[in-house]
């Protein structure tokens, strides 16, 4: 096995996080990927093993339209920079692995720009599909060419052109002899030609072993870019789409069914997650913001390879709008966060998954099975050399109980909660708590561990983007028989900006009520949100 079947990754878009500029002048140097350095020991204590950066490389804009394959993009820094921060991470035990922008070029890249001085002599018309110089684009070239998206600022490289094929392998070994990298993504690996992919592979063989290869796939069958001759791994967009929409629906079934539609392509060890550079953030997502336990287990626990997206460890919002990316891609000053594996309810959460996935090898590479299926409740084994590891998530509102097969051992221990639960009879009685869930380990394999009390997900309220704006451990409690809204006594003097999460409820509650009573089920609504820009935006809506 790989140091990739173990990983646990974190994902940086190093553009955003650095708060860099959208558009690049390709001025002097700023070495904005300095300040990433902090955030390396951040990566350790959370559980992740490994990091996937990128795009790294000079261009105009986002990132991915580049201009020069072998040098660090001006808004983060030199050369050295990268080399040291790589070094920086490995010293750390941290894989990196960069985004490989291959499969299109900006229109800064040198060879197209030939192509705009020489046009029909240029050496490097055949290094782009459809190079047709009877039409023309928005930008008045002269001539018009293939791209990627419908976007002619992304040019599609002709990936069957050997010179193309020499020169992107020559980047590779530069990458790795350069900046000692682990691996790469690939980008829009989906519409990559196969032959060239066979290329990359022999190239990723031959440079370092181990050298991992992993490719942005959307739909389709994996297993055909997921083999022997072309990639190690793909984006698993199928599981992604199921996790979120298996919460939101109540619908335990998608999930299932889709770890067994992945499981007919054959033993493929895919990249897992949950939100991405490209989708809403997880948090933002879910219906219901006390999924984000379950789901996050699950995440750790089915076949394949968790990532974390920065800034989602911390439960923050990230909402896609239809011609911008740039919400989902923040800057983030980690001197905010530097509390949130102790004060935060989501960070704590990954941290102590990250600890029980490195602890148990059965979560890397135990077989699945299916132990217990409902709408709302789920578990799983993972099972590897004689020991079985149960996983158990529940996304209803009310505690439930669970009678499951157990392994060969006397007594399983909740890793994320602690209880106890001893084997009769073969099998296993447990209680999950309301959106909740647990990893049942064998007690003799937990090896001292300390569990950490998921329950943790709903006494702390989480740090986001802006400050943290109430004392640790704060919710609300509605314990009097209130009549009215008006009895709640809102300080208005107060924007919502700068108000508690208490505060915050009891304003919610007096709007919702207007002139009338205050329901059950209007407190039940409004206690169940914990979450103090979620409920910094609720009240701002009655406005």
């Amino acid at each position: 096995m790989s140091w990739y079947n173990e990983a646990i990754f974190y994902h940086i878009y190093p553009l955003g996080l650095t708060g860099a500029p959208a558009q690049n002048d390709y001025g002097a140097p700023a070495h904005r990927l300095n300040t990433l350095l902090p955030w390396i020991d951040h990566i350790q204590k959370i559980g992740c093993t490994a990091l996937y950066i990128g795009p790294l490389f000079e261009s105009v804009g986002h990132g991915y339209e580049t201009k020069d394959y072998k040098k660090l993009d001006s808004r983060l820094g030199t050369n050295e920079d990268l080399t040291n921060f790589v070094a920086a991470c490995h010293k750390k035990g941290i894989r990196v692995i960069f985004d490989g922008v291959f499969n299109h070029t900006g229109r800064d890249f040198f060879a197209f720009k030939d192509i705009q001085e020489h046009r029909e002599h240029s050496r490097y018309v055949n290094w782009y599909c459809n190079v047709n110089f009877c039409g023309n684009t928005e930008y008045n070239d002269g001539f018009s060419y293939e791209n990627w998206g419908g976007y002619n600022l992304l040019v599609k490289l002709n990936q069957r052109n050997p010179e193309v094929q020499n020169y992107i392998c020559d980047v590779i070994r530069f990458w790795v002899s350069e900046f000692d990298i682990d691996g790469i993504r690939l980008d829009a690996a989906d519409v990559l030609d196969f032959d060239f992919m066979h290329a990359l592979r022999r190239t990723a063989d031959e440079v370092k072993e181990d050298f991992w290869l992993m490719g942005e796939v959307i739909h389709g069958d994996y297993s055909r870019w997921v083999n022997g001759d072309t990639l190690h791994s793909v984006t698993n967009y199928a599981l992604h789409k199921a996790l979120y929409s298996g919460h939101n629906d109540h619908n335990y079934f998608e999930i299932a069914h889709t770890v067994k539609y992945l499981q007919n392509m054959g033993d493929l060890d895919l990249y897992n997650f949950v939100d991405n550079h490209d989708v809403e953030r997880i948090y933002t997502k879910l219906s219901n913001k006390a999924h984000f336990a379950p789901i996050h287990i699950l995440l750790y626990t089915l076949p394949g390879i968790p990532s974390i997206y920065y800034g989602s460890e911390f439960g923050i919002e990230g909402k896609k709008e239809k011609f911008s990316d740039v919400s989902l891609r923040p800057a983030l000053d980690l001197e905010n966060y530097k509390n949130a594996v102790t004060e935060n309810p989501c960070t704590a959460l990954i941290a102590a998954l990250g600890k029980i996935r490195q602890g148990t090898p059965a979560l890397s590479y135990g077989k699945y099975y299916e132990l217990m299926l409902t709408n709302r409740q789920y578990a799983f084994a993972r099972d590897l050399d004689n020991v079985r590891v149960i996983v158990t998530v529940n996304n209803d509102d009310n505690a439930t109980d669970m009678n499951l097969p157990a392994g060969n051992t006397a007594i399983y221990i909740g890793a994320l909660s602690g209880n106890r639960a001893e084997v009769h009879g073969g099998r296993i009685h447990v209680t999950i708590p309301a959106n909740s869930g647990d990893i049942w380990i064998p007690e003799e394999q937990l090896k001292n561990e300390t569990p950490v009390p998921v329950a943790i997900m709903k006494k702390v309220k989480p740090v986001t983007v802006k400050e943290q704006k109430t004392s640790e451990n704060e919710t609300i409690v509605f314990e009097e028989k209130t009549e009215h809204a008006t009895a709640l006594k809102t300080d208005w003097s107060k924007t919502p900006d700068e108000m508690t999460v208490s505060e915050l409820q009891a304003a919610i509650l007096e709007k919702m009520a207007g002139n009338g009573p205050v329901t059950d089920q209007m407190k039940k609504t409004v206690a169940d949100n914990i979450w103090h820009d979620s409920l910094v935006n609720w009240l701002k809506s009655f406005h």
